[in-house]
Protein backbone atom coordinates (compact mmCIF):
# COMPACT_ATOMS: atom_id res chain seq x y z
CA UNK A 1 0.00 0.00 0.00
CA UNK A 2 1.39 3.34 -1.05
CA UNK A 3 1.66 5.88 1.79
CA UNK A 4 1.59 9.43 0.49
CA UNK A 5 -0.26 12.73 0.46
CA UNK A 6 -1.67 12.67 -3.04
CA UNK A 7 -2.12 15.97 -4.77
CA UNK A 8 0.35 18.04 -2.72
CA UNK A 9 2.80 20.09 -4.80
CA UNK A 10 4.73 23.34 -4.58
CA UNK A 11 1.87 25.26 -6.15
CA UNK A 12 -0.73 24.39 -3.52
CA UNK A 13 1.27 23.60 -0.40
CA UNK A 14 0.78 27.09 1.11
CA UNK A 15 -2.98 27.03 0.53
CA UNK A 16 -3.24 23.51 1.97
CA UNK A 17 -1.21 24.46 5.06
CA UNK A 18 -3.37 27.54 5.63
CA UNK A 19 -6.46 25.35 5.37
CA UNK A 20 -4.92 23.17 8.06
CA UNK A 21 -4.80 26.14 10.45
CA UNK A 22 -8.48 26.77 9.75
CA UNK A 23 -9.22 23.10 10.39
CA UNK A 24 -7.37 23.31 13.71
CA UNK A 25 -9.51 26.29 14.75
CA UNK A 26 -12.69 24.38 13.89
CA UNK A 27 -11.74 20.97 15.28
CA UNK A 28 -10.37 21.82 18.75
CA UNK A 29 -13.56 23.32 20.25
CA UNK A 30 -15.77 20.72 18.56
CA UNK A 31 -13.70 17.76 19.74
CA UNK A 32 -13.68 19.06 23.29
CA UNK A 33 -17.46 19.17 23.12
CA UNK A 34 -17.71 15.71 21.57
CA UNK A 35 -15.48 14.26 24.29
CA UNK A 36 -17.86 15.68 26.89
CA UNK A 37 -20.81 14.16 25.04
CA UNK A 38 -19.06 10.79 25.16
CA UNK A 39 -18.50 11.19 28.92
CA UNK A 40 -14.73 11.58 28.60
CA UNK A 41 -12.27 14.33 29.58
CA UNK A 42 -11.38 17.05 27.07
CA UNK A 43 -8.00 15.44 26.41
CA UNK A 44 -9.72 12.42 24.84
CA UNK A 45 -11.14 14.68 22.14
CA UNK A 46 -7.75 16.29 21.53
CA UNK A 47 -5.89 12.96 21.44
CA UNK A 48 -8.16 11.85 18.60
CA UNK A 49 -6.75 14.68 16.48
CA UNK A 50 -3.15 13.49 16.69
CA UNK A 51 -2.13 9.91 15.77
CA UNK A 52 -5.50 8.69 14.34
CA UNK A 53 -5.77 11.75 12.09
CA UNK A 54 -2.24 11.36 10.73
CA UNK A 55 -2.62 7.62 10.11
CA UNK A 56 -5.89 8.06 8.23
CA UNK A 57 -4.44 10.93 6.16
CA UNK A 58 -1.48 8.78 5.11
CA UNK A 59 -3.40 5.56 4.42
CA UNK A 60 -6.72 6.66 2.90
CA UNK A 61 -7.37 6.98 -0.82
CA UNK A 62 -9.74 9.91 -0.24
CA UNK A 63 -7.95 13.23 -0.58
CA UNK A 64 -10.50 15.23 1.38
CA UNK A 65 -12.37 13.24 4.04
CA UNK A 66 -11.37 14.44 7.52
CA UNK A 67 -11.22 11.59 10.03
CA UNK A 68 -12.33 12.59 13.52
CA UNK A 69 -14.92 11.78 16.17
CA UNK A 70 -18.28 13.29 15.33
CA UNK A 71 -21.44 14.08 17.28
CA UNK A 72 -23.34 10.93 16.30
CA UNK A 73 -20.42 8.65 17.23
CA UNK A 74 -19.93 10.46 20.55
CA UNK A 75 -23.60 10.05 21.42
CA UNK A 76 -23.55 6.38 20.43
CA UNK A 77 -20.48 5.83 22.61
CA UNK A 78 -22.13 7.51 25.60
CA UNK A 79 -25.45 5.67 25.27
CA UNK A 80 -23.98 2.22 24.60
CA UNK A 81 -21.16 2.21 27.15
CA UNK A 82 -23.17 4.27 29.65
CA UNK A 83 -25.44 1.27 30.16
CA UNK A 84 -22.46 -0.92 31.10
CA UNK A 85 -20.44 1.34 33.41
CA UNK A 86 -20.77 4.64 35.26
CA UNK A 87 -19.67 7.62 33.14
CA UNK A 88 -16.31 8.98 34.27
CA UNK A 89 -15.22 5.78 35.98
CA UNK A 90 -12.07 3.88 35.06
CA UNK A 91 -14.20 0.99 33.84
CA UNK A 92 -16.17 3.35 31.57
CA UNK A 93 -12.97 4.79 30.06
CA UNK A 94 -11.49 1.33 29.49
CA UNK A 95 -14.66 0.19 27.73
CA UNK A 96 -14.69 3.25 25.46
CA UNK A 97 -11.10 2.54 24.42
CA UNK A 98 -11.88 -1.14 23.87
CA UNK A 99 -14.92 -0.20 21.80
CA UNK A 100 -12.76 1.91 19.47
CA UNK A 101 -10.27 -0.96 19.09
CA UNK A 102 -13.03 -3.46 18.30
CA UNK A 103 -14.47 -1.08 15.75
CA UNK A 104 -11.03 -0.74 14.18
CA UNK A 105 -10.67 -4.52 13.88
CA UNK A 106 -14.10 -4.70 12.24
CA UNK A 107 -13.12 -2.03 9.73
CA UNK A 108 -10.03 -4.02 8.77
CA UNK A 109 -12.09 -7.21 8.39
CA UNK A 110 -14.54 -5.35 6.14
CA UNK A 111 -11.61 -4.16 4.03
CA UNK A 112 -9.84 -7.53 3.84
CA UNK A 113 -13.00 -9.45 2.89
CA UNK A 114 -14.35 -6.59 0.76
CA UNK A 115 -17.58 -6.38 2.72
CA UNK A 116 -18.09 -2.65 2.58
CA UNK A 117 -21.25 -3.22 0.55
CA UNK A 118 -23.00 -4.26 3.81
CA UNK A 119 -23.20 -0.60 4.74
CA UNK A 120 -25.50 -0.14 1.74
CA UNK A 121 -28.22 -1.73 3.87
CA UNK A 122 -28.30 1.57 5.76
CA UNK A 123 -30.35 3.55 3.26
CA UNK A 124 -30.61 7.31 3.40
CA UNK A 125 -33.93 7.31 5.32
CA UNK A 126 -32.45 4.94 7.90
CA UNK A 127 -29.39 7.13 8.40
CA UNK A 128 -31.57 10.25 8.63
CA UNK A 129 -33.72 8.68 11.34
CA UNK A 130 -30.88 7.09 13.29
CA UNK A 131 -28.59 10.13 13.29
CA UNK A 132 -31.55 12.44 13.91
CA UNK A 133 -32.48 10.55 17.06
CA UNK A 134 -28.91 10.77 18.34
CA UNK A 135 -28.82 14.49 17.49
CA UNK A 136 -31.96 15.31 19.50
CA UNK A 137 -30.51 13.42 22.48
CA UNK A 138 -27.29 15.43 22.16
CA UNK A 139 -29.19 18.73 21.97
CA UNK A 140 -30.89 18.07 25.30
CA UNK A 141 -27.51 17.62 27.01
CA UNK A 142 -26.07 20.71 25.33
CA UNK A 143 -29.13 22.77 26.25
CA UNK A 144 -28.48 21.90 29.89
CA UNK A 145 -24.91 23.23 29.55
CA UNK A 146 -26.17 26.38 27.87
CA UNK A 147 -28.60 27.00 30.73
CA UNK A 148 -25.99 26.25 33.36
CA UNK A 149 -27.85 23.32 34.94
CA UNK A 150 -26.56 19.83 35.60
CA UNK A 151 -28.30 16.68 34.37
CA UNK A 152 -27.25 13.06 34.00
CA UNK A 153 -26.02 13.10 30.39
CA UNK A 154 -25.77 9.30 30.37
CA UNK A 155 -29.42 8.74 31.27
CA UNK A 156 -32.40 7.91 29.12
CA UNK A 157 -33.83 10.64 26.90
CA UNK A 158 -37.14 10.92 28.75
CA UNK A 159 -35.34 11.09 32.10
CA UNK A 160 -33.00 13.80 30.80
CA UNK A 161 -35.88 15.88 29.50
CA UNK A 162 -37.73 15.52 32.81
CA UNK A 163 -34.58 16.41 34.78
CA UNK A 164 -33.95 19.43 32.57
CA UNK A 165 -37.54 20.63 32.97
CA UNK A 166 -37.40 20.42 36.77
CA UNK A 167 -34.02 22.23 36.81
CA UNK A 168 -35.11 25.27 34.80
CA UNK A 169 -35.61 27.26 37.99
CA UNK A 170 -31.88 26.88 38.75
CA UNK A 171 -30.71 28.18 35.36
CA UNK A 172 -27.77 30.62 35.47
CA UNK A 173 -28.48 34.03 33.87
CA UNK A 174 -24.78 34.46 33.06
CA UNK A 175 -24.62 31.04 31.38
CA UNK A 176 -27.73 31.88 29.36
CA UNK A 177 -26.17 35.19 28.31
CA UNK A 178 -22.92 33.50 27.19
CA UNK A 179 -24.69 30.74 25.27
CA UNK A 180 -27.21 33.15 23.71
CA UNK A 181 -24.45 35.47 22.49
CA UNK A 182 -22.48 32.45 21.21
CA UNK A 183 -25.43 31.14 19.22
CA UNK A 184 -26.04 34.60 17.74
CA UNK A 185 -22.40 34.95 16.65
CA UNK A 186 -22.31 31.45 15.15
CA UNK A 187 -25.54 31.88 13.18
CA UNK A 188 -24.76 35.39 11.95
CA UNK A 189 -21.17 34.38 11.20
CA UNK A 190 -22.34 31.71 8.73
CA UNK A 191 -24.02 34.44 6.71
CA UNK A 192 -21.23 37.00 6.99
CA UNK A 193 -18.26 34.78 6.18
CA UNK A 194 -18.12 30.99 6.08
CA UNK A 195 -14.32 30.98 5.83
CA UNK A 196 -13.95 32.55 9.31
CA UNK A 197 -13.56 30.00 12.15
CA UNK A 198 -16.44 31.40 14.18
CA UNK A 199 -16.31 28.57 16.71
CA UNK A 200 -12.77 29.63 17.62
CA UNK A 201 -13.86 33.28 17.78
CA UNK A 202 -16.66 32.36 20.19
CA UNK A 203 -14.35 30.26 22.34
CA UNK A 204 -11.67 32.96 22.56
CA UNK A 205 -14.08 35.82 23.31
CA UNK A 206 -16.09 33.80 25.84
CA UNK A 207 -12.91 32.65 27.61
CA UNK A 208 -11.63 36.23 27.74
CA UNK A 209 -14.89 37.34 29.36
CA UNK A 210 -14.61 34.57 31.96
CA UNK A 211 -11.06 35.60 32.85
CA UNK A 212 -11.66 39.38 32.87
CA UNK A 213 -14.91 39.30 34.85
CA UNK A 214 -14.14 36.20 36.97
CA UNK A 215 -17.35 34.57 35.77
CA UNK A 216 -16.26 31.16 36.99
CA UNK A 217 -16.58 32.51 40.54
CA UNK A 218 -20.14 33.62 39.75
CA UNK A 219 -21.48 30.23 38.75
CA UNK A 220 -20.33 29.78 35.14
CA UNK A 221 -18.91 26.28 34.60
CA UNK A 222 -15.51 26.04 32.88
CA UNK A 223 -13.42 23.17 31.51
CA UNK A 224 -10.94 23.31 34.36
CA UNK A 225 -7.38 22.01 34.38
CA UNK A 226 -6.40 19.89 31.38
CA UNK A 227 -3.33 17.68 31.76
CA UNK A 228 -0.45 18.69 29.51
CA UNK A 229 1.55 16.23 27.47
CA UNK A 230 1.26 14.09 24.35
CA UNK A 231 -1.03 11.05 24.17
CA UNK A 232 0.51 7.91 25.55
CA UNK A 233 0.10 4.41 24.24
CA UNK A 234 -2.06 2.24 26.47
CA UNK A 235 -4.29 -0.79 26.28
CA UNK A 236 -7.69 -1.31 27.96
CA UNK A 237 -7.65 -4.13 30.50
CA UNK A 238 -11.06 -5.83 30.52
CA UNK A 239 -12.45 -9.28 31.17
CA UNK A 240 -13.39 -11.32 28.11
CA UNK A 241 -17.10 -11.04 28.83
CA UNK A 242 -16.75 -7.24 28.89
CA UNK A 243 -15.12 -7.27 25.46
CA UNK A 244 -18.00 -9.40 24.20
CA UNK A 245 -20.57 -6.95 25.60
CA UNK A 246 -19.01 -4.19 23.48
CA UNK A 247 -19.29 -6.04 20.16
CA UNK A 248 -22.87 -4.90 19.27
CA UNK A 249 -22.10 -1.21 19.84
CA UNK A 250 -18.79 -1.53 17.99
CA UNK A 251 -20.67 -3.06 15.05
CA UNK A 252 -23.14 -0.16 15.10
CA UNK A 253 -20.29 2.37 15.08
CA UNK A 254 -18.56 0.52 12.26
CA UNK A 255 -21.62 0.27 10.03
CA UNK A 256 -22.73 3.88 10.51
CA UNK A 257 -19.22 5.19 9.86
CA UNK A 258 -18.82 2.90 6.84
CA UNK A 259 -22.06 4.08 5.28
CA UNK A 260 -21.43 7.76 5.94
CA UNK A 261 -17.67 7.72 5.32
CA UNK A 262 -17.80 5.94 1.97
CA UNK A 263 -20.69 8.08 0.81
CA UNK A 264 -18.84 11.31 1.67
CA UNK A 265 -15.60 10.06 0.09
CA UNK A 266 -17.37 9.00 -3.11
CA UNK A 267 -19.31 12.26 -3.44
CA UNK A 268 -16.24 14.50 -3.09
CA UNK A 269 -14.15 12.29 -5.36
CA UNK A 270 -16.82 12.55 -8.06
CA UNK A 271 -17.14 16.29 -7.51
CA UNK A 272 -13.39 16.97 -7.72
CA UNK A 273 -12.43 14.39 -10.33
CA UNK A 274 -10.20 11.81 -8.62
CA UNK A 275 -10.58 8.12 -7.84
CA UNK A 276 -11.13 6.52 -4.44
CA UNK A 277 -10.69 2.93 -3.27
CA UNK A 278 -13.39 2.08 -0.69
CA UNK A 279 -11.63 -0.93 0.82
CA UNK A 280 -8.45 1.06 1.30
CA UNK A 281 -10.46 3.77 3.08
CA UNK A 282 -12.04 1.16 5.33
CA UNK A 283 -8.58 -0.14 6.19
CA UNK A 284 -7.49 3.42 7.01
CA UNK A 285 -10.50 3.83 9.32
CA UNK A 286 -9.56 0.56 10.99
CA UNK A 287 -5.97 1.60 11.72
CA UNK A 288 -7.13 5.03 12.90
CA UNK A 289 -9.63 3.52 15.35
CA UNK A 290 -7.15 1.02 16.78
CA UNK A 291 -4.68 3.90 17.25
CA UNK A 292 -7.41 5.99 18.88
CA UNK A 293 -8.29 3.30 21.39
CA UNK A 294 -4.63 2.56 22.09
CA UNK A 295 -3.80 6.18 22.95
CA UNK A 296 -6.72 7.11 25.21
CA UNK A 297 -9.43 8.32 22.84
CA UNK A 298 -12.72 7.10 21.39
CA UNK A 299 -14.15 6.00 18.05
CA UNK A 300 -13.12 7.91 14.93
CA UNK A 301 -15.28 8.36 11.84
CA UNK A 302 -15.66 10.77 8.97
CA UNK A 303 -16.52 14.38 9.81
CA UNK A 304 -18.97 15.62 7.19
CA UNK A 305 -18.96 19.21 8.46
CA UNK A 306 -15.16 19.53 8.58
CA UNK A 307 -14.75 17.87 5.19
CA UNK A 308 -17.21 20.37 3.74
CA UNK A 309 -15.36 23.25 5.43
CA UNK A 310 -12.06 22.16 3.90
CA UNK A 311 -13.64 21.79 0.46
CA UNK A 312 -14.99 25.35 0.72
CA UNK A 313 -11.55 26.55 1.79
CA UNK A 314 -10.09 25.13 -1.45
CA UNK A 315 -8.30 22.15 0.06
CA UNK A 316 -7.91 19.10 -2.17
CA UNK A 317 -5.40 17.02 -0.18
CA UNK A 318 -4.90 15.47 3.24
CA UNK A 319 -2.19 18.00 4.20
CA UNK A 320 -4.66 20.03 6.38
CA UNK A 321 -5.20 16.92 8.51
CA UNK A 322 -1.46 16.59 9.07
CA UNK A 323 -1.27 20.29 10.03
CA UNK A 324 -4.23 19.70 12.38
CA UNK A 325 -2.40 16.84 14.10
CA UNK A 326 0.82 18.88 14.47
CA UNK A 327 -1.04 21.90 15.83
CA UNK A 328 -3.01 19.81 18.33
CA UNK A 329 0.19 18.13 19.54
CA UNK A 330 1.79 21.53 20.13
CA UNK A 331 -1.29 22.63 22.07
CA UNK A 332 -1.14 19.50 24.23
CA UNK A 333 2.53 20.14 24.96
CA UNK A 334 2.46 23.87 25.63
CA UNK A 335 -1.05 25.32 25.48
CA UNK A 336 -3.47 23.35 27.67
CA UNK A 337 -3.47 26.16 30.23
CA UNK A 338 -5.25 28.32 27.64
CA UNK A 339 -8.21 25.93 27.74
CA UNK A 340 -8.75 25.94 31.50
CA UNK A 341 -11.18 28.88 31.51
CA UNK A 342 -13.19 27.96 28.42
CA UNK A 343 -16.86 28.25 29.57
CA UNK A 344 -19.05 25.18 29.20
CA UNK A 345 -22.06 27.23 27.94
CA UNK A 346 -19.97 28.39 24.96
CA UNK A 347 -18.88 24.81 24.20
CA UNK A 348 -22.52 23.73 24.49
CA UNK A 349 -23.56 26.41 22.00
CA UNK A 350 -20.80 25.43 19.53
CA UNK A 351 -21.78 21.75 19.66
CA UNK A 352 -25.52 22.52 19.49
CA UNK A 353 -25.12 24.61 16.33
CA UNK A 354 -22.94 21.92 14.76
CA UNK A 355 -25.41 19.16 15.67
CA UNK A 356 -28.69 20.91 14.84
CA UNK A 357 -28.56 20.12 11.08
CA UNK A 358 -28.19 16.42 11.94
CA UNK A 359 -31.75 16.35 13.29
CA UNK A 360 -32.75 16.13 9.63
CA UNK A 361 -35.93 18.24 9.64
CA UNK A 362 -35.44 19.16 5.99
CA UNK A 363 -34.72 15.57 4.99
CA UNK A 364 -37.75 14.26 6.88
CA UNK A 365 -39.94 16.87 5.22
CA UNK A 366 -38.61 15.81 1.83
CA UNK A 367 -39.23 12.12 2.57
CA UNK A 368 -42.81 12.92 3.61
CA UNK A 369 -43.36 14.63 0.28
CA UNK A 370 -41.67 11.99 -1.89
CA UNK A 371 -42.39 8.63 -0.25
CA UNK A 372 -44.51 8.05 2.86
CA UNK A 373 -43.15 4.54 3.40
CA UNK A 374 -39.55 5.83 3.39
CA UNK A 375 -40.67 8.54 5.81
CA UNK A 376 -42.15 5.87 8.08
CA UNK A 377 -38.82 4.01 8.06
CA UNK A 378 -36.94 7.18 9.03
CA UNK A 379 -39.52 7.96 11.71
CA UNK A 380 -39.32 4.48 13.23
CA UNK A 381 -35.52 4.68 13.44
CA UNK A 382 -35.74 8.19 14.89
CA UNK A 383 -38.21 7.26 17.65
CA UNK A 384 -36.49 3.96 18.51
CA UNK A 385 -33.05 5.56 18.75
CA UNK A 386 -34.38 8.44 20.82
CA UNK A 387 -36.58 6.53 23.27
CA UNK A 388 -35.01 3.06 23.46
CA UNK A 389 -31.34 3.60 22.63
CA UNK A 390 -28.76 3.59 19.89
CA UNK A 391 -28.24 -0.18 19.75
CA UNK A 392 -31.98 -0.80 19.48
CA UNK A 393 -32.06 1.92 16.84
CA UNK A 394 -29.43 0.25 14.67
CA UNK A 395 -31.15 -3.16 15.02
CA UNK A 396 -34.47 -1.66 13.99
CA UNK A 397 -32.65 0.05 11.12
CA UNK A 398 -31.38 -3.27 9.75
CA UNK A 399 -34.77 -4.97 10.17
CA UNK A 400 -36.49 -2.10 8.36
CA UNK A 401 -33.84 -2.26 5.64
CA UNK A 402 -34.61 -5.95 5.06
CA UNK A 403 -38.36 -5.23 5.06
CA UNK A 404 -37.84 -2.45 2.54
CA UNK A 405 -35.73 -4.71 0.30
CA UNK A 406 -38.32 -7.49 0.49
CA UNK A 407 -41.15 -5.05 -0.23
CA UNK A 408 -39.46 -3.70 -3.33
CA UNK A 409 -38.30 -7.13 -4.51
CA UNK A 410 -41.83 -8.53 -4.24
CA UNK A 411 -43.15 -5.83 -6.61
CA UNK A 412 -40.94 -6.24 -9.70
CA UNK A 413 -41.52 -4.33 -12.92
CA UNK A 414 -43.27 -6.63 -15.40
CA UNK A 415 -43.81 -5.64 -19.03
CA UNK A 416 -46.50 -7.34 -21.09
CA UNK A 417 -46.49 -7.02 -24.89
CA UNK A 418 -49.71 -8.18 -26.58
CA UNK A 419 -51.07 -7.92 -30.11
CA UNK A 420 -53.36 -4.99 -29.27
CA UNK A 421 -54.20 -2.54 -26.51
CA UNK A 422 -56.68 -4.84 -24.83
CA UNK A 423 -56.96 -5.15 -21.02
CA UNK A 424 -54.33 -7.87 -21.15
CA UNK A 425 -51.74 -5.30 -22.16
CA UNK A 426 -52.68 -2.80 -19.45
CA UNK A 427 -53.52 -5.12 -16.61
CA UNK A 428 -50.23 -4.54 -14.83
CA UNK A 429 -48.85 -1.19 -13.72
CA UNK A 430 -45.69 -1.63 -15.77
CA UNK A 431 -47.44 -2.91 -18.87
CA UNK A 432 -46.99 -1.39 -22.32
CA UNK A 433 -50.41 -1.01 -24.02
CA UNK A 434 -50.35 -0.63 -27.78
CA UNK A 435 -47.13 -2.55 -28.33
CA UNK A 436 -47.68 -4.91 -31.27
CA UNK A 437 -46.51 -8.49 -31.61
CA UNK A 438 -47.76 -11.31 -33.81
CA UNK A 439 -51.35 -12.46 -33.17
CA UNK A 440 -51.64 -15.17 -30.57
CA UNK A 441 -48.24 -14.45 -29.04
CA UNK A 442 -47.75 -12.86 -25.64
CA UNK A 443 -44.33 -11.55 -24.61
CA UNK A 444 -43.70 -11.13 -20.86
CA UNK A 445 -40.58 -9.45 -19.51
CA UNK A 446 -39.54 -9.53 -15.83
CA UNK A 447 -37.08 -6.76 -15.03
CA UNK A 448 -35.52 -8.32 -11.93
CA UNK A 449 -33.86 -11.53 -10.73
CA UNK A 450 -36.41 -14.32 -10.27
CA UNK A 451 -36.32 -15.48 -6.66
CA UNK A 452 -38.53 -16.50 -3.76
CA UNK A 453 -39.87 -12.98 -3.04
CA UNK A 454 -41.25 -12.32 -6.52
CA UNK A 455 -41.69 -15.73 -8.16
CA UNK A 456 -45.37 -16.17 -7.22
CA UNK A 457 -46.08 -12.54 -8.11
CA UNK A 458 -44.67 -13.10 -11.59
CA UNK A 459 -46.51 -16.39 -12.10
CA UNK A 460 -49.82 -14.89 -10.99
CA UNK A 461 -49.30 -11.89 -13.25
CA UNK A 462 -48.88 -14.14 -16.29
CA UNK A 463 -51.99 -16.15 -15.36
CA UNK A 464 -54.04 -12.97 -14.99
CA UNK A 465 -52.92 -11.68 -18.38
CA UNK A 466 -53.76 -14.98 -20.09
CA UNK A 467 -57.15 -15.22 -18.34
CA UNK A 468 -57.98 -11.64 -19.32
CA UNK A 469 -57.89 -12.54 -23.01
CA UNK A 470 -60.47 -14.50 -24.99
CA UNK A 471 -60.32 -18.27 -24.78
CA UNK A 472 -57.72 -19.66 -27.14
CA UNK A 473 -56.48 -16.21 -28.10
CA UNK A 474 -53.02 -16.83 -26.60
CA UNK A 475 -51.20 -19.73 -28.29
CA UNK A 476 -47.63 -18.94 -27.32
CA UNK A 477 -46.00 -17.17 -24.34
CA UNK A 478 -42.48 -15.84 -24.84
CA UNK A 479 -40.67 -14.96 -21.64
CA UNK A 480 -38.00 -12.32 -22.23
CA UNK A 481 -35.16 -13.22 -19.84
CA UNK A 482 -32.78 -10.38 -20.71
CA UNK A 483 -33.12 -8.66 -17.29
CA UNK A 484 -33.31 -11.88 -15.22
CA UNK A 485 -29.84 -12.20 -13.77
CA UNK A 486 -30.54 -15.15 -11.44
CA UNK A 487 -33.08 -17.83 -10.51
CA UNK A 488 -33.30 -19.54 -7.14
CA UNK A 489 -34.80 -22.93 -6.22
CA UNK A 490 -38.09 -21.54 -4.88
CA UNK A 491 -38.57 -19.49 -8.03
CA UNK A 492 -37.79 -22.53 -10.18
CA UNK A 493 -40.59 -24.51 -8.51
CA UNK A 494 -43.05 -21.65 -8.98
CA UNK A 495 -41.90 -21.23 -12.58
CA UNK A 496 -42.37 -24.93 -13.28
CA UNK A 497 -45.89 -24.70 -11.89
CA UNK A 498 -46.66 -21.77 -14.19
CA UNK A 499 -45.36 -23.65 -17.23
CA UNK A 500 -47.43 -26.72 -16.31
CA UNK A 501 -50.51 -24.48 -16.05
CA UNK A 502 -49.80 -22.98 -19.48
CA UNK A 503 -49.30 -26.48 -20.93
CA UNK A 504 -52.72 -27.55 -19.60
CA UNK A 505 -54.18 -24.58 -21.48
CA UNK A 506 -52.42 -25.66 -24.71
CA UNK A 507 -50.07 -22.68 -24.61
CA UNK A 508 -46.46 -23.17 -25.73
CA UNK A 509 -43.61 -21.46 -23.87
CA UNK A 510 -40.26 -20.17 -25.14
CA UNK A 511 -37.49 -17.96 -23.85
CA UNK A 512 -36.03 -14.88 -25.49
CA UNK A 513 -32.60 -13.30 -24.96
CA UNK A 514 -31.46 -15.67 -22.23
CA UNK A 515 -28.25 -14.40 -20.44
CA UNK A 516 -25.58 -17.07 -20.53
CA UNK A 517 -25.20 -17.43 -16.75
CA UNK A 518 -28.94 -17.47 -16.14
CA UNK A 519 -29.39 -20.01 -18.94
CA UNK A 520 -26.86 -22.30 -17.30
CA UNK A 521 -28.66 -21.86 -13.99
CA UNK A 522 -32.02 -22.69 -15.59
CA UNK A 523 -30.57 -25.88 -17.09
CA UNK A 524 -29.19 -26.89 -13.68
CA UNK A 525 -32.62 -26.31 -12.11
CA UNK A 526 -34.34 -28.38 -14.81
CA UNK A 527 -36.30 -25.50 -16.30
CA UNK A 528 -34.70 -25.77 -19.73
CA UNK A 529 -34.38 -29.06 -21.60
CA UNK A 530 -37.58 -30.77 -20.41
CA UNK A 531 -40.08 -31.67 -23.18
CA UNK A 532 -42.71 -32.25 -20.50
CA UNK A 533 -42.74 -28.58 -19.55
CA UNK A 534 -41.67 -26.81 -22.76
CA UNK A 535 -42.62 -27.35 -26.36
CA UNK A 536 -40.58 -25.25 -28.78
CA UNK A 537 -42.69 -23.41 -31.29
CA UNK A 538 -40.05 -21.81 -33.47
CA UNK A 539 -42.41 -20.87 -36.27
CA UNK A 540 -44.54 -18.77 -33.94
CA UNK A 541 -41.57 -17.24 -32.22
CA UNK A 542 -39.86 -16.40 -35.50
CA UNK A 543 -42.93 -14.41 -36.49
CA UNK A 544 -41.72 -11.88 -33.96
CA UNK A 545 -38.98 -11.01 -36.44
CA UNK A 546 -36.10 -11.84 -34.03
CA UNK A 547 -35.39 -15.55 -34.46
CA UNK A 548 -31.77 -15.19 -33.41
CA UNK A 549 -32.73 -13.75 -30.02
CA UNK A 550 -34.95 -16.67 -29.03
CA UNK A 551 -33.95 -19.80 -27.20
CA UNK A 552 -36.57 -22.48 -27.04
CA UNK A 553 -36.50 -25.66 -25.04
CA UNK A 554 -34.07 -28.11 -26.63
CA UNK A 555 -35.51 -31.46 -27.54
CA UNK A 556 -34.81 -34.14 -25.06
Amino acid sequence: MRITLAGVNRHNVLREATSGVTLLAIAVPLNIGYAQIAGLPATAGLYALVLPTVLYALLASSRQVVASPDAAAAALVASSVGGLAAAGSDSFTAMVLAQAILSGVMFILLAVFRLGFLANFLSRPILVGFVGGLAVDILVSQLAKMLGVGIDSGGEFVDKVAELATSLGNASPLSIAISGASVAVLLLGKRLGRAVPWALVVMVVATTCVVVFALDERGVAVLGDIPAGPPRLTWPVLAWNEWLLLIPSAMALTMVTTAEGLLVARSYASKRGYAVRPNRDLFAFGIANIASGAQGSFAVGSSTSRTAAMDQAGSRTQLPSVVLAAGTLLMLLFGTALLRDVPSPAIGAIVAIAVAPLVGVRELRQLWRLDRFEFAIAGACFVTTLLVGSIAGILVAFVLALINIARRASRPAIDVLAADDSPAASLLEAAAPGALTAPGILVVRLQAPLFFANADVFAEAVRRVVDARDAGDVRHVVIDMEAVSDIDVTAAESFAGLCAWLERHDIAVSFSRFPEDTHARAIALGLVGSRRIFETNRAAVQSLGRPDDTQGSPAS
